[in-house]
């Protein structure tokens, strides 16, 4: 699938980023090496991207905990995000503000991205083993945003939880909404989680599911993303915002991607509030295979071009009419689909 085509200002302005990043990449090195001549830095070791903050990156050792430094990035390196493995050398004195240098990115076991407003992957957090889609009442949540966030963590490979926040909002004129739309993904095979920062119910749970392994909380704004982090982890202090009172949309308030060591056992990558997770990147055989349940029924309609609304010999009406497929991810892919075809006409 083709990317996006650029008109004059967005060519300038893509021009003038790189040449900002390549000014920015000389800096780095420039300070890199100065800290190598001078002698400041100690023994080689690996360790963890806590946080970046664009020029300069947050690294903790992965033998000491409680060595912790900003680092100038080698200009030579890979991309770096919040929960790469590092090769690094700590400062050993205060000069150049302290800074620790990082050489070299060790190997992803694997890696969320989304898409940018060009259409290229960007990658947003590293090595996850868990995608904690966050939903609340406020705002409201819809099947085809939940499902586009399972379709992304599904072409990843990275396994995901639904976790509904802030229940105590639940009332009698939500909560059947919220019930029928959660109800289909127990079955296939998402685990749904129920909690409460402000009454703590469902925290227990939560925090035994998060004890092995890193963790990343995704989901729109306002749904409470932040609020989690400070009530699973206080001394996290992340900022929190509250909804805006005309549109019960979130304020976004957290800047950059953040890890935390979670005092019951695991990790987790805070991430900046998304809206919508693009999926105009993707390809519909790829979309396809994003809905799970389809799996077993891709490839065996009787046209090869089919678009599954109506042919005849179509294995995915077939099995939405045996049941195997239900009416509402039917409805959900097809909206997705479409939204690729009218993303990808610009």
């Amino acid at each position: 699938m083709s990317k996006r085509k650029l008109n004059r200002r967005q060519q300038w302005r893509v021009a003038k980023i790189q040449q900002e990043r390549e000014a920015r990449a000389r800096k780095r090195e420039e300070s890199a090496e100065q800290a190598l001549d001078d002698g400041q830095l100690g023994q080689e070791q690996t360790g963890l991207v806590i946080a970046n903050y664009g020029t300069q990156i947050l690294v903790e050792s992965e033998s000491d905990a409680s060595l912790r430094q900003r680092c100038h990035m080698r200009a030579n390196i890979d991309t770096l995000v919040t929960g790469d493995r590092v090769a690094w050398r700590p400062a050993t004195s205060d000069s150049d503000g302290g800074y620790g240098v990082v050489g070299a990115r060790l190997p992803r076991n694997s890696e969320l991205q989304r898409p940018d407003r060009y259409g290229d992957l960007k990658t947003v957090a590293a090595n996850i083993d868990r995608i904690v889609i966050v939903i609340a009442p406020y705002p409201e949540p819809f099947a085809n945003a939940i499902d586009r966030y399972l379709v992304a963590a599904e072409t990843t490979g990275i396994a995901p939880i639904l976790l509904l926040n802030k229940i105590d909002l639940i009332d009698d004129g939500n909560r059947q909404a919220l019930d029928t739309l959660l109800a289909p993904y127990p079955d296939l095979g998402y685990p749904v989680l129920r909690l409460s920062t402000k009454t703590g119910e469902g925290l227990p749970q939560l925090l035994e599911t998060l004890a092995k392994g890193s963790s990343v909380f995704v989901g729109q704004s306002g749904v409470g993303k932040s609020s989690l982090v400070n009530a699973l982890l206080p001394s996290a202090g992340a900022r929190t915002g509250a909804l805006s009172e005309a549109t019960l949309k979130g304020t976004h308030t957290t800047t950059a991607a953040e890890l935390f060591h979670l005092p019951s056992g695991g990790d987790l990558i805070d991430s900046p509030g998304i809206r919508e997770f693009g999926l105009w990147h993707m390809e519909e055989a790829a979309l396809l295979e994003g809905f799970v349940e389809f799996r077993p029924f891709i490839g065996h309609c009787r046209f090869r071009d089919c678009n599954h609304q109506g042919e005849p010999g179509c294995a995915i009406r077939e099995a939405l009419a045996n049941g195997d497929i239900s009416e509402r991810r039917m409805n959900s892919f097809l909206h997705l689909r479409n939204s690729l075809e009218s993303e990808n006409k610009f």
